[in-house]
């Protein structure tokens, strides 16, 4: 068996154009006899921690990588017709420089170079570039686009420009998928290879999980650009080939450069990467001079709110209890989260803006209902604590917090003031695609008459996280239907086969965070 590793592949998070999930993807590589696989998503890094761990549950080893955009000139730069075009690159993390390094530049790229989409310049990647391995990526690469216009002298600049920055970490990339275009660019990109002592590596842009996802990934592609599948001038992929392949079949396909396949294991093994899990990370909350630790100002807040909620002399109940609670945080090291609760919720009350009485599982702390985090008592309502806080159970506490609506804003620009904009950022969320939702998509793209397709939305069950699977068990009209009426099937198959995966992202409606 060949050893061939991945090292071009979209995610679900390579929204509405990739469609493999994440969860699939180390399965797969595995049942191919594959070591190890990189994702590589379009401008985001938004499935890297899923795909870490799902691959670490398989025994596969990942690559944490991400196709950047790069702006044609600088990514500050955003005039139309000219800065909306960008090429691709293929970028992989190393080592923890390396992912710190990825990180920034995907940061950026939204913060500054957001046109269209989320876009880096060449500047940054200098900048930026320690730690990561660079392959040049596909036809749309910007050293693939110079050879589509002829232009050999630009396509050495862009090489020697990417080696001269990552030295023996840039690579060329040649791709096998069926397009005559590819071909004709495979001939020239080896040529500039061999000629600059530059390496090969073969990859395969692979957007889908098997050749038989095909079809889907087109109907997928018609639901992000609103075209119908009879639509002449739709975007598509042309062949069958954007798929996870084996092993043998790449080493097959590239048979004549089979140094192109053996370095997709060497930059497998130069990837090293592991994510930290159950470290803490929090900005430092500036505590008055005349205490000497965080402990000491926060037991300060703690003993002086308890007395103001349960007068001068509280039970030996209640300081039993805020002392366990005050021990508990204190060795779980979330004082400082406290303090900076705290801080922000004072400060809204101190300027009038409604805060919520708390709920969930932090309504039961004591030292919360004493600092003023929370107003219910959790001694007269008989709340746990360790559904909050527990130390058998090492997680981050989570308080929520409700603010005014309309003021909310205020908040999180008194905390983004405070500890700086850099550790202050809202929660992205994501829409997927619903069962009765992803009908209608696909009955749109395959010119299912609307008032039918409409029809088999509304035999789905109005419940929560309802899936097409469920609606057929439950209806007997509805699986009728599907197993009577051949384009009825076909719809369902291909929906089902959709189902469930993201379709936009946007910002959490209540969630921010603070690191």
């Amino acid at each position: 068996m060949a050893d061939f590793v991945h090292l071009h592949v979209h995610s679900e998070y390579s929204l509405l154009d990739g469609m493999s999930r994440i969860k699939d993807l180390p399965v797969r590589a595995k049942e191919l006899g594959m070591k190890a696989i990189a994702l590589t998503d379009h401008g985001t890094m938004f499935g890297s921690v899923e795909f870490y761990k799902e691959c670490k549950k398989n025994d596969i080893k990942p690559i944490i990588g991400c196709e950047v955009y790069v702006a044609p000139r600088t990514r500050f730069q955003k005039e139309p017709g000219i800065d909306n075009s960008y090429n691709h690159l293929i970028l992989l993390a190393k080592n923890k420089v390396g992912y710190q390094n990825l990180t920034k530049l995907v940061s950026l790229s939204f913060v500054d170079g957001f046109y269209y989409k989320p876009r880096i310049d060449l500047d940054i990647l200098e900048q930026y570039s320690e730690g990561l391995v660079c392959l040049s990526a596909c036809l749309a690469g910007s050293l693939s686009q110079a050879i589509l216009k002829d232009d050999m002298d630009e396509a050495e600049r862009v090489a020697l420009w990417h080696k001269n920055i990552f030295k023996d970490d840039y690579y060329i990339e040649i791709q096998h998928n069926g397009l005559q275009k590819q071909i004709m660019v495979n001939q020239k990109l080896i040529e500039l290879a061999r000629n600059l002592d530059i390496p090969l590596v073969a990859t395969n842009d692979a957007h889908y999980l098997k050749k038989e996802d095909a079809y889907n990934h087109e109907i997928l592609l018609c639901i992000q650009t609103g075209k119908k599948i009879t639509d002449e001038d739709r975007m598509r992929f042309e062949t069958e080939e954007f798929y996870i392949k084996s092993p043998e079949e790449m080493a097959d396909y590239f048979s004549a450069f089979p140094d192109a396949i053996e370095n997709t294991v060497k930059i497998a093994e130069k990837c090293n990467y592991d994510f930290e899990f159950g470290v803490t990370k929090l900005p430092n909350y500036d505590v008055p001079e005349e205490f000497e630790t965080h402990s000491d100002y926060f037991k300060k807040l703690c003993y002086d709110g308890i007395k103001k909620r349960y007068g001068d002399e509280p039970s030996k109940e209640v300081m039993d209890r805020l002392e366990y609670e005050i021990s508990v945080i204190e060795k779980m090291g979330y004082v400082d989260y406290f303090l900076i609760v705290w801080d922000f919720i004072n400060y809204a009350k101190s300027v009038g803006i409604p805060v919520g009485p708390g709920r969930g599982s932090g309504a039961g702390s004591i030292a919360a209902y004493a600092i003023g985090i929370t107003d219910i008592d959790p001694i007269k309502y008989n709340l746990i604590f360790e559904r909050f806080l527990n130390p058998e159970r090492v997680s981050m506490p989570d308080f929520d917090v409700d603010f005014c609506y309309e003021r909310r804003p205020e908040v999180i620009e008194y905390v983004a003031r405070k500890y700086g904009t850099d550790h202050v950022s809202q929660i992205i969320t994501f829409g997927t695609m619903s069962a009765r939702m992803v009908i209608r998509d696909v009955g749109r793209v395959l010119d299912y008459p609307y008032s039918e397709t409409d029809k088999l939305a509304k035999m789905v069950p109005m419940e929560i996280h309802i899936t097409i699977k469920k609606a057929l068990e439950q209806n007997p009209e509805f699986k009728q239907v599907y197993e009577n009426d051949p384009e009825v099937h076909k719809l369902l198959d291909i929906a089902m086969g959709l189902e469930g995966l993201p379709r936009q992202a946007s910002t959490h409606a209540c969630r921010s965070c603070y690191y």
